[in-house]
């Protein structure tokens, strides 16, 4: 028996880095999981490679800072499964070499990034509620950052994002409750995926040696496999009682 035998899970991002290992996660652990995802070779790599290996999965291509899109890839979802049981709001940019502090920061760059990483997560969960209470609840995950707990400079518009992320958890978790709809929140930092090369190791401000030795209580990169067994648990009847919380996973960089 799997942990999430036969829910019909939804992973934004689910081509790449952590939302990648949250297919595999899930799948083994029983869900029908539909990847959404902008990249359509990523994509369809990740459905048939978790066809191959014996799960089940749909792959979707959908911009999600695209709400008319967002919109038409649930009708189809509605029409294809009937309805959905979690949805994981994985997919996020950083764009660290355009994001910037407030007074130099483009204001095209700022509306893109929130855009995605915010008003992206919005759209889908404005589309999957709906069909989450037609199977009497459901388990939503979105992906805040350190960003959103913390005050990290020079990345403005994803800190803003990564905030709000934060915020509406905590409304969501108060306003669909009483629908036996959960909603939780992984807030990851130092992740090694392609995002942790953008963010951190192409800065020349950045220094590995210390933030191995020094930076970070456990001295040492996170794996995107943890984020996503994190990401299952909140998904699972392990956590049925977690409603509003923001899961900071990113090794005690926050608390040191």
């Amino acid at each position: 028996m799997g942990r999430i035998d036969n829910k019909i899970a939804v992973i934004t991002g689910g081509g790449g880095g952590i939302g990648r290992c949250a297919v595999d996660r899930f799948s083994k652990e029983g869900a029908t999981v539909l990847i959404l995802e902008m990249d359509e070779k990523a994509g369809k790599q990740a459905e048939a490679e978790t066809i191959a290996a014996g799960g089940k999965a749909k792959f979707y291509q959908v911009d999600i800072s695209d709400f008319s899109q967002v919109e038409a890839v649930f009708k189809q979802i509605e029409a294809d499964f009937g309805g959905i049981d979690i949805l994981y709001n994985n997919a996020s940019v950083f764009w660290g070499k355009k994001d910037a502090p407030l007074d130099v920061l483009d204001m095209a760059v700022f509306e893109r990034i929130v855009r995605i990483n915010l008003f992206g997560l919005v759209y889908c969960s404005k589309c999957a509620i709906p069909l989450m209470k037609k199977r009497g609840g459901g388990s939503i995950i979105n992906t805040a950052s350190s960003a959103g707990v913390i005050g990290i400079p020079k990345c403005d518009s994803y800190t803003a994002a990564k905030g709000g992320t934060v915020s509406l958890t905590r409304s969501m978790a108060v306003e669909f409750g009483p629908y036996n709809i959960r909603t939780n929140c992984i807030a990851p930092a130092a992740i090694a995926t392609p995002m942790v090369v953008e963010s951190n190791l192409s800065d020349p401000e950045f220094d590995e040696q210390f933030f191995l030795t020094q930076g970070t209580p456990l001295r040492r990169w996170g794996k995107p496999e943890e984020i996503a067994s994190t990401a299952l648990f909140l998904a699972s009847e392990d956590a049925t009682y977690l409603n509003g919380a923001i899961l900071v996973a990113d090794g005690g960089i926050t608390v040191s």
